[in-house]
């Protein structure tokens, strides 16, 4: 296959303040970013003068994690940080291009509250929102909703193949032109233009219409994180990006290959997916700067801290078991499945200690790191995507706001003087940026040469 060429995609994953698990530390760092609104408005704002396509924001409905020990020393996404629809809901009205996408699990929401709130954002913010589509990868969130055990991993992906379709198709109850809003004539919408869902499924019955008109992008983009093998079927159905994590070349082109490789089943074409695998870089303006910089926020991590987050993300207890030896074998996980066998995988590939490991994984959280000169680094992405290994790359700075700023300031002019990346927006909505397609209303859509019925 010849290299590719083209201009690759950009997220900012906008961890409160920062992805590494001891950013909060860090001098440059903001400590109480997760409820810091003008940091985030800051953020967006730079992010969007760079051009990026979209600020990206994780969400989880549990504090993870039991060792209190380790918690009270450790900032996340899931300690002390806004809703991430209401954050964005007001990042909306100080931005006006870039895209704005949180994360929502099918697993502890309702069909109806996740189409609302999504279609409110899209016209909000004038056509730029997006749903990152998850189960749930922690069994505490099962306990805020009066379940004493969380759903079964095939069981949650089922419930989300549904719920996609009930998402989806209240979004289109309403026509695109279905609200007249005619004074003279006293007509507010065209009854001919609303169209009940009349939905019911093994795990959802629901009647609609959504009470929110369509969505200025048809549908919000369709975002998912999932690498397992339901993860990966699900995503070829329904995602319209994926956020992913490799740690080599070889296995993110194997990953593209074959979740491309399934859209076809589903009369997808591949430009209709971008593959956008998470990239953790600490930029220098020498690699010795760019090591030092790595290894000053390496020098943070509290042991107890990362223990706990490699037991978090393997999805196994690892208290009492010797942190200089190799890690152990490991039962199944109930929880985030693709994570597990990457860990495990970098593990038994490096002979990596469990201590080595979770060093390893206490920036990047089991996504790739880079290390070195803005050229390094686009020599690294160039490479990725010239090789059909992403269509481009969901960036997590180190810390924030200072990892962004760097990559800004450095990285962004050296992928334009390559021609990798855009100097103005192509539209206004996030399809346009991402060159997704608008998505027709269902009653215009054909299935086997008929019209498809809305009702």
């Amino acid at each position: 296959m010849s290299r590719r060429t083209g201009q690759l995609k950009l997220g900012a994953f906008l961890y409160p303040g920062g992805h590494h698990v001891a950013a909060w530390r860090h001098p440059d760092a903001q400590a109480d970013a997760g409820v810091n609104f003008a940091h985030y408005a800051a953020l967006a704002r730079a992010a969007e003068a760079a051009k990026f396509d979209l600020v990206f924001l994780a969400d989880g409905v549990s504090v993870r994690g039991d060792d209190i020990d380790a918690l009270s020393r450790t900032a996340t996404r899931y300690v002390g940080q806004f809703e991430p629809i209401t954050l964005l809901s007001a990042v909306a009205a100080l931005t006006s291009r870039i895209g704005l996408v949180a994360t929502a699990s099918t697993t502890y929401n309702e069909p109806f509250h996740i189409a609302r709130k999504y279609a409110s954002l899209d016209h909000i913010s004038g056509g730029r929102a997006g749903w990152n589509l998850v189960t749930s990868a922690d069994e505490r969130e099962a306990y805020n909703f009066g379940r004493e055990a969380h759903l079964a991993h095939a069981l949650r992906y089922q419930r989300a193949e549904e719920f996609y379709d009930v998402v989806t198709g209240l979004w289109d109850t309403w026509e695109d032109d279905a609200f007249l809003r005619d004074k003279d004539s006293g007509i507010f919408f065209d009854p001919g233009k609303l169209h009940y869902l009349e939905h019911q499924g093994e795990h959802f019955r629901v009647r609609g219409p959504l009470n929110v008109p369509r969505p200025p992008q048809g549908h919000p983009v369709v975002v998912q994180a999932g690498s397992s093998e339901a993860g990966k079927a699900l995503a070829a159905r329904s995602a319209e990006v994926i956020f992913t994590a490799q740690q080599t070349l070889e296995d993110a082109q194997a990953f593209y290959a074959d979740v491309k490789g399934r859209l076809a089943a589903h009369g997808r074409t591949p430009d209709e997916l971008k593959i956008m695998p998470g990239v953790f870089p600490v930029v220098g303006r020498t690699r010795a700067e760019a090591e030092a910089k790595y290894q000053e926020i390496q020098d943070l991590i509290h042991p107890v801290v990362g223990l706990s987050l490699l037991s978090k993300h393997i999805g196994a207890d690892l208290t009492g078991v010797d942190v200089d030896g190799p890690l152990p074998d490991l039962p199944e996980t109930n929880g985030a499945k693709s994570r597990q066998a990457l860990l495990v995988a970098l593990a038994r590939r490096e002979n990596l200690t469990i201590r080595e490991l979770y060093l390893r994984i206490a920036g990047a959280r089991g996504h790739w790191t880079v290390v070195g000169t803005a050229e390094d680094i686009a020599d690294q992405l160039q490479e990725r995507f010239e090789g059909y290994g992403a269509d481009g790359f969901n960036v997590m700075p180190p810390h924030l706001p200072k990892g962004l700023d760097d990559f800004i300031e450095h990285v962004i002019p050296e992928l334009r003087r390559r021609g990798l990346f855009r100097t103005e927006y192509e539209g206004k909505t996030l399809r346009e940026n991402l060159g997704l397609a608008r998505p027709p209303h269902r009653v215009h859509r054909r299935a086997d040469g008929a019209v498809e019925a809305a009702e």
